[in-house]
């Protein structure tokens, strides 16, 4: 595997220090930037590098964005990303296109609202108005560049092959002049053992797919993709 670049930075108190310079910035699969750290994600783009703290060791890292070419934020509800920045009178989108910074946006936006499964985001309704907007504010190429994410589809009692078809069908109804992709996964309790006792603890009763149920939701969403 290629390891990133490093090169010499000269940090905000005149420290030089070591940074990684990575052409692509994943912002990000750790916590959901755009919705909870939007106005600090662009403060230190303009800064040019960002202090990371390695998980494992505790251990500080420099990232520095003077090689990145492109930024995929990760997030249930980008909305902030739409809002003018808290010192400023642009939004961090309208920054971006300031600073030229290709991006494109990985949008998860499913329907668990029934099963409260999702508690913290806004509702279905209020995130397919958010994906409307930001495909509306990043105009040129935006149906290229927010990517929907159905993910994952979780299995229940209530929540059937079909159930999910009809959700996924009356989400992608509305986001279909919006967006050129989806994105979706099968739940697998098996390999991500917290997220099964995530579940467990919030009274849902999951299961993994079996095959058939696999080939049906598939042959579902192609037949609905047709469509779109």
């Amino acid at each position: 595997m290629t390891s990133w670049s490093k090169e010499e930075i000269k940090i905000s108190d005149g420290t030089k220090v070591l940074a990684q310079m990575p052409v692509i910035v994943s912002a990000s699969r750790s916590t959901d930037i755009p919705a909870f750290y939007a106005d600090w994600f662009m403060e230190r783009l303009k800064a040019r590098y960002v202090k990371w703290f390695n998980p494992f060791n505790g251990q500080p890292l420099y990232v520095g964005f003077k090689k990145t070419r492109c930024i995929v934020f990760w997030s249930k509800n980008p909305a902030p990303m739409l809002r003018k920045l808290q010192d400023d009178d642009v939004s961090p989108l309208e920054m971006l296109e300031q600073e030229k910074m290709n991006y494109y946006f990985q949008y998860t936006l499913n329907d668990y609202d029934n099963e409260k499964i999702e508690p913290i985001v806004p509702s279905v309704g209020e995130r397919i108005k958010t994906f409307i907007e930001l495909s509306k504010q990043i105009g040129h190429h935006a149906k290229d560049r927010i990517v929907w994410r159905f993910d994952p589809l979780i299995l229940t009692d209530m929540l059937t092959p079909r159930v999910l078809l009809d959700r996924i069908e009356r989400i992608g109804d509305q986001l279909a002049p919006y967006t050129s992709r989806l994105v979706f996964s099968f739940i697998d309790i098996k390999a991500y053992s917290k997220v099964g006792k995530n579940l467990e603890r919030g009274g849902i009763t999951a299961r993994e797919f079996k095959s058939d149920e696999m080939l049906e939701v598939a042959e579902g969403i192609a037949r609905l993709t047709k469509g779109w």
